[in-house]
């Protein structure tokens, strides 16, 4: 068992994919509660656009999906308190319309590779020593900032009209969270890939709001869930040769089930 670690690109995959396990929960349960998952979703398909744009131009694609998610997420959040369209119809646009962008720079890029099906599903193969840096950098950044405006976001959450009246800046606070949660998005896409990133992000969260506690408690279990599901998953993929990405989203759904069918009926 111990000979796995012998791998540098297992060690990488491991230190890479905790940071991940440990960070993606605190913006899935507020994406959950906000019932704003289909964000994840959106981001996703704008981060495959970056991902494209970096492997045409041999640029590091984690720098390229992280900012045309970044980018996408301030678009779409003002987009949304414009008014001008529903929040859903924003979403849409830019999932449709960054699909079909990737679609394009694939196709200059004389069609698929082996290194965007790796971000697609993710690979643990792909995660570089920098990329360890970079995901740790920024997975210090997001938690600093979800600790330092939690009450804010909390109580945004659970009631933005109230918030609004009770003088919080709320679309300020709305730009930072979608903004995170666009960070937390490009970082996941080696370990968990670009097409999987929404179970990772939502799966830990509802699995933990199953079990019916305090909000903290529930985001404690939130973590323990994704982090044990990483760990377990890329080590499996490890010794059966398959994607660590589904391999690790199969064994969130399993937890899920299990607990589901346990408090489900309480």
């Amino acid at each position: 068992m111990l000979e796995i670690f012998q791998y540098g690109f297992i060690v990488r995959g491991l230190e890479a994919g905790i940071l991940i396990g440990l960070i993606a929960p605190l913006i899935g349960i507020f994406l959950v509660l906000r019932r704003y998952s289909l964000i994840a979703d959106t981001l996703s398909h704008v981060s495959l656009a970056g991902v494209a744009v970096g492997l045409l131009l041999k640029i590091n694609p984690l720098w390229t999906a992280l900012g045309a998610s970044a980018l996408s997420s301030i678009a779409i959040e003002r987009l949304r308190t414009s008014k001008k369209i529903y929040g859903e119809t924003a979403l849409s646009i830019f999932l449709s319309g960054s699909l079909a962008l990737a679609i394009v720079l694939i196709g200059l890029a004389h069609g698929f590779s082996v290194d965007l099906f790796s971000y697609l599903f993710g690979s643990i193969v792909t995660v570089k020593q920098i990329d360890v840096y970079i995901i740790l950098g920024l997975s210090v950044l997001i938690a600093l900032s979800v600790f330092l405006f939690y009450k804010e976001l909390i109580y945004i959450a659970f009631d933005e009209e109230a918030s609004t009246v009770s003088g919080l800046p709320v679309k300020i606070f709305n730009t930072l969270f979608v903004l995170l949660a666009a960070i937390v998005i490009a970082i996941s896409i080696p370990i968990i890939g670009i097409l999987l990133i929404s179970a990772l992000l939502v799966l830990p969260t509802i699995t933990a709001l199953q079990l019916k506690q305090s909000f903290t408690k529930t985001l404690l279990w939130a973590e323990i869930i994704s982090v044990f599901s990483i760990i377990t998953g890329i080590i499996t993929s490890f010794y059966l040769n398959i994607s660590s990405g589904g391999t690790i989203v199969l064994i969130m759904l399993t937890i899920f089930g299990i607990v589901l069918s346990i408090y489900g009926k309480k």
